[in-house]
């Protein structure tokens, strides 16, 4: 099979499982802000839902340290296909780059 395709098929895997952690992180921030409401609308003690919220928290450590890790592998995986002699960017996602206020061009040869 062709390296190229190879590698667009591994990319795709790659965007779909960063954003994947992504949307796992988004759930889990919204859910403890949820635990804290529920909290407040009940008037449950803070120590009756304590342990639960630290437990959500600790899983939301544990997948901003799984982003990093994908970020990380993302990284390895460019340098791979750079090394495979593949110079096609893998750019199968939608993704806006952010500004840093002052644009500006360079020319290539």
């Amino acid at each position: 099979m062709e390296k190229i395709l190879v590698a667009r098929r591994v990319a795709t895997k790659l965007f779909s499982t960063e954003k994947a952690v992504d949307a796992a992180l988004v759930e889990a921030t919204e859910f403890v802000t949820e635990m804290l409401r529920a909290k407040a609308d009940i008037n449950l003690a803070t120590t009756s839902s304590d342990p639960a919220i630290a437990k959500v928290i600790a899983a939301i450590s544990a997948l901003s340290e799984a982003r990093t890790a994908m970020a990380d592998a993302h990284g390895e995986l460019n340098d791979l296909k750079l090394r495979l002699g593949i110079r096609t960017k893998m750019d199968t996602e939608d993704k806006v780059e952010p500004t840093t206020g002052s644009a500006s061009l360079r020319e290539v040869a």
